[in-house]
């Protein structure tokens, strides 16, 4: 077993793609593949231990910009056995002399994604956990202790994931706002899941994250299922948190559940010819989602019949009562003004989902007619 990270020793630079035969490569679907051996059907050992743990992180830009989610990994206790920090620029010795001790920083040529730098961070590792930290988030100082305990709890696991804690990095109302709700879908969804930040050696069986997800996506979404699809169990630990550190806008939530997210898993969803139900496709969200249209369709036209007037009404209550213990929660941790203020932008952000399941419905509708086309003689 290797010995927990060495905290006197140095960082580490390689550089990819000259790190050695343990690269990822691309299949014919375009998924990228850690070409380190993996442990079979991803089982963990008996008796986890920090010592197999290996945390990856990959930094778009400079390292400074990552600075506190890298200090946040210095702080872990136990320490992992290693830290991988994937970049996609060069960086200057001084920023990488900072790291964690004992770290590797691997350079990939230019920007291609979060998804094809974890498997590059996954390449470089041959630790039996793979815990992936994103660099704007913090990890908790007893991370790595969760992870080992939550494999050691559901010794069938393949995968664990947790979630954002109840204290943001950045303090505006938009950034409170979307990581309290990201909080409450996670601590309410059952402990059987789909997604996850910390597989064993299923990450590498089942071929790594597929990396035509060029930007933040669904790219972890889409390596759960395909975890799931081969027999494997995915845990929910609701004790395993980070603190975020991203600052929403408006634009940016727009640009995240509809281009980012909500289409791209839209699409998934169909190709794969099944509909979860939890997180953030409970019958919940799938009722807000239909009264926030119901809502918004119903209000203009309340202003040619007073019937139109009373459906709108009765939608938004509707809304309102469906999302209650959402604004309960919001009002206990911030207040009742920010819950108020917190309805329009929930609302908005259902009425988005629908909006992203109507285009990613034309979306895989546009596929389906391209793959069914005759091919030239």
């Amino acid at each position: 077993m290797k010995p927990a990270l060495d905290r006197n020793s140095v960082p580490r630079l390689l550089r990819f793609p000259s790190m050695g035969s343990n690269v990822p490569k691309s299949d014919e679907n375009g998924r990228g593949t850690a070409t380190v051996p993996s442990s079979g059907k991803g089982r963990q050992p008996a008796n986890p231990d920090p010592s197999g743990v290996a945390v990856v992180m990959p930094v778009h830009g400079r390292l400074e910009e990552a600075a506190e989610a890298l200090l946040g990994l210095s702080r872990l206790v136990p320490a992992p056995a290693q830290v991988v920090v994937v970049v996609d620029m060069a960086q200057d010795a001084g920023a990488v002399a900072r790291l964690p001790s004992g770290a590797i920083v691997v350079e990939v040529p230019h920007a291609s994604g979060p998804a094809h730098a974890r498997n590059v961070g996954a390449a470089a590792t041959s630790a039996e956990i793979l815990l992936f930290v994103d660099s704007d988030v913090v990890a908790m100082p007893d991370t790595v202790a969760r992870v080992t305990e939550a494999f050691a709890r559901w010794p069938g696991a393949s995968a664990v994931f947790g979630s954002y804690d109840l204290e943001p990095g950045d303090p505006g109302f938009l950034s409170q706002y979307r990581n309290l709700m990201h909080h409450f879908v996670h601590q309410r969804s059952r402990e059987e899941a789909g997604t996850f930040w910390a597989g064993l050696g299923a990450v590498r069986a089942v071929g790594g994250f597929d990396v035509g997800y060029r930007f933040p996506s669904i790219e972890d979404i889409e390596l759960g299922c395909r975890m799931r699809d081969d027999g494997r169990e995915i845990r929910l630990v609701k004790t395993l948190q980070g603190r975020h550190l991203k600052r929403w806008t408006a634009w940016g939530m727009l640009r995240t559940d509809l281009l980012r997210r909500g289409i791209p898993w839209m699409r998934l969803i169909l190709s794969r010819g099944h509909v979860p139900s939890d997180l953030n496709l409970d019958w919940a969200s799938r009722w807000s989602t239909l009264m926030a249209w119901c809502a918004v369709l119903s209000l203009p036209l309340g202003a040619h019949a007073a019937a139109w007037g009373w459906a709108a009404l009765a939608s938004g209550a509707g809304f309102v009562v469906l999302n209650l213990p959402f604004y309960r929660f919001l009002a206990r941790h911030r207040g009742a003004w920010f819950a108020l203020r917190s309805v329009p932008w929930h609302a908005l952000h259902f009425f988005q989902c629908g909006l992203a399941g109507m285009l990613g419905l034309l979306a895989h509708g546009r596929d389906q007619l391209r793959t069914s086309r005759p091919t030239p003689a």
